[in-house]
């Protein structure tokens, strides 16, 4: 991680623990600076009372505890003199010496204290109560904290965290070291997670072959690991045979001689589909395999059926006056009665008026019904929609997280959730983990309706679970398709639907919610952009240029990415003033009144709401205000709709500006207006499931800004994300026994 702030250097002895986190390393401690105690809080691993640091970082205000020292590197140094040492033992940095067995140690052997207790601890048994058992215990004890040590000192060159080293001590002991001479890959695994080339470069300094059969493992994997942030669960055999041969610059034959051996160790696994062989890591194999299981179970095993559906509907368009079409019927009667369904469409084709029909009779025939979707807004959104409590599906499945921050759900298969039948909004944006402990926490004759729009983009994360569904044939799937009069009256429901299909949107229309404003070159349109967030939206239709107006962008860079006008907004519409602090972090600049994201999940950010309800965690996708920056302690407080959060530290840098957001960043909201920039740019940015899914984030006006070839372009570009998954045929394989 990089740090383009400052730093300041602390050195003193430790005076107290005041907090030890043994699994990851975390501490807070009490550090004497020239007869000052100073509080230092970061990943400080076996550091005990006694020791001198050398402590890198700045001073931070903690929202609760105060001013703190945010330790970023710890260099230490065992304590030398008798004094430093007596502190030391009697802390009870080793096992087996109390302070009474510390002051006879050192009274003793006084300076040379710990030398005797490393190299001749036979010695010890001069002192009374130590055998030579004991002595013995007490010296590898030291050993081991001096293992440590010297693990942190040999690797701190190659960028190991550590919080990585204390996990490689915890596995291997004093054999770390040795172990990492012998296959430096290891640290690539899950449990260390360190960059292959961090692992290459200290294979390199130790000389090791080129195509030593560990590198090719762990290039093999570590390809497999990279293409799933692009997506895919799954790489054709030969296609990740020839990635790796370029990658390791080595032969095919050689790196497919190698991903034969680990087939054969189960180390990866080969599954063909549809006569190509795929090769998925175990994890992901285990996902997709299991779901599509479950699936299958479900379609063998429906729940039972709710009888009467049909006259439920009629007493409902009674009440409310509305009238159901032949396809919301038909999905109503789906999710009652085979207990599955993936019900899809797009904008204006009645998906909201289905689920709250099928919510309605579930509840009347006295089924718990459980609501949920990826994100916090989408989660919101649906409880708006459905009058019903929806949460995010984190939260529904009870999340905590391990020391590598991964997510550990208290519902899994041995503590199921209790509900008859579970409803998933915004099914696209679920990846193939996800929805795997989604199965795992639901119980058996549990009805699932997945809801979703097959045409927008897919998920962040690996897998294409709403598509391999539909795809498959297997699961019960509605897809909504007619355009309810209502909702012919908006050109963005209109032109949504002209766009999936590959027609040009009208763009001359003058009158209604979708604008089309011709703009010649990058500056035009910015300036463009620029004007009308600041003043001719809010004096035409009385818009909030922070709550109701979003800009959204194919992609970051370039003059019309959200970096360079995200800097453009923020002086139009929040520009600098004695009245507005702000605190610049990492070549960013963040000023009070400002719009702001959350661009990764942080478990750890304290938050309380005006009634008094508090909680941690800001996540991924989360837009709120900056309401309050203090330059001193260089801490931000930011209001996230109901609820204020304080910033501090490293969690500043998973903050960024949000006048402007990614397309992808916008998935699970909606917002009043929606303004998008159409200039050329990245080709890989610029097809239809993205203008798609831009224009339909739009609830009451739509504009683009630009060149109208650009939107046929778009329109045009059909190019749908290719993704490797095994989820579609492992349904089908399941179908077939």
């Amino acid at each position: 991680m990089e740090y383009n702030e400052e730093l300041e250097r602390l050195e003193g002895d430790v005076e107290d623990i005041v907090y030890r986190n043994n699994e990851n390393g975390y501490t807070v401690l009490e550090i004497d600076i020239g007869g000052e105690l100073i509080t230092a809080v970061g990943i400080m691993p076996l550091v005990a009372v006694g020791e001198t640091l050398s402590l890198m970082g700045s001073f931070v205000n903690h929202s609760s505890y105060g001013q703190q020292f945010s330790v970023k590197l710890c260099e230490r140094s065992m304590p030398v003199g008798a004094a430093s040492i007596l502190k030391y033992l009697s802390s009870g940095a080793i096992k087996g010496i109390g302070p009474s067995t510390a002051k006879k140690l050192v009274d003793t052997f006084e300076d040379s204290t710990l030398d005797v207790i490393e190299h001749e601890p036979e010695r010890l048994t001069a002192i009374r109560g130590i055998s030579p058992e004991k002595a013995k215990k007490i010296s590898e004890e030291l050993a081991g904290l001096f293992g440590v040590r010297r693990l942190m000192t040999e690797l701190q060159a190659y960028g190991i965290p550590p919080q990585s080293v204390v996990n490689l001590w915890r596995e291997y002991g004093k054999n770390a070291l040795s172990a990492i001479e012998e296959n430096p890959y290891i640290l690539c695994s899950e449990q260390f997670n360190i960059p292959f080339e961090s692992a290459d470069k200290i294979a390199f300094k130790q000389e090791k072959a080129s195509d030593n059969i560990f590198r090719i493992e762990a290039g093999l994997f570590h390809i497999l690991e990279h293409n799933k942030l692009n997506g895919h669960t799954c790489l054709p055999k030969d296609r990740l045979i020839a990635a790796c041969a370029d990658f390791l610059e080595l032969p095919q034959d050689v790196c497919s001689g190698t991903l034969d051996n680990m087939l054969v160790s189960g180390s990866l696994i080969c599954h063909d589909l549809n006569g190509r062989s795929f090769i998925f890591t175990p994890q992901m194999y285990e996902c997709e395999l299991y779901v599509a299981a479950r699936l299958n179970a479900m379609l063998r095993c429906p729940p039972h059926v709710i009888s009467g559906v049909d006259e439920a509907l009629d007493k409902i368009e009674q009440s409310e006056k509305i009238e159901y079409a032949a396809l919301q019927r038909r999905a109503v009667t789906e999710a009652t009665s085979k207990g599955l369904l993936v019900l899809t469409g797009g904008p204006g084709t009645g998906k909201t008026t289905t689920l709250n029909a099928i919510i309605k009779i579930l509840k009347l025939n006295g089924e718990r019904v459980f609501l949920c979707a990826p994100t916090g807004r989408a989660a919101q959104r649906m409880s708006e929609v459905t009058g019903e409590d929806a949460k995010t599906i984190h939260r529904l499945l009870e999340v905590s997280w391990d020391n590598h921050d991964r997510p550990v759900f208290k519902r899994n298969e041995s503590n199921p959730l209790r509900c008859d039948a579970l409803i998933i909004d915004e099914v696209s944006m679920v990846d193939s983990a996800l929805f795997f402990s989604v199965m795992q926490a639901t119980p058996m004759g549990c009805r699932i309706i997945l809801v979703g729009d097959s045409d927008q983009l897919p998920s962040v994360g690996a897998g294409n679970v709403l598509g391999d569904l539909i795809d498959s044939y297997a699961i019960p799937v509605v897809q909504l398709n007619e355009i309810f009069r209502q909702s012919m009256k908006s050109m963005i429901v209109t032109n949504a639907h002209k766009i999936v299909k590959g027609e040009m949107p009208v763009l001359n229309e003058t009158k209604k919610d979708f604008f089309f404003m011709y703009r010649a070159n990058k500056e035009l349109i910015a300036k463009t952009i620029t004007d009308l967030c600041r003043s001719r939206l809010p004096e035409s239709y009385g818009l909030s240029p922070l709550d109701d107006i979003q800009i959204l962008c194919p992609g970051k860079k370039g003059a019309l990415g959200t970096y360079e006008l995200n800097s453009r907004l923020q002086e139009t519409l929040n520009p600098a003033s004695e009245l507005k602090p702000e605190l610049t972090f990492n070549n960013r600049v963040f000023r009070q009144g400002d719009k702001v994201m959350q661009i990764k999940n942080d478990y750890d950010i304290q938050w309380s709401r005006d009634d008094g309800e508090s909680g941690e965690g800001i996540f991924n996708g989360d837009v709120g205000i900056l309401t309050g920056v203090n330059r001193a302690s260089k801490t931000l407080e930011i209001r996230f709709d109901d609820k204020t959060a304080k910033y501090s530290g490293d969690a500043l840098l998973n903050l960024e500006l949000a006048y402007a957001v990614t397309v992808h960043k916008s998935q699970g909201n909606e917002f009043n207006a929606v303004i998008i920039p159409m200039f050329r740019g990245a080709p890989q940015l610029y097809y239809r499931n993205l203008l798609y899914t831009a224009v339909t984030r739009a609830k009451n006006l739509l504009i683009l800004v630009g060149d109208p070839n650009v939107v046929e372009y778009m329109v045009n570009n059909n190019r749908r994300t290719l993704r490797y998954s095994g989820l579609k045929y492992f349904l089908l394989e399941g179908l077939e026994k």
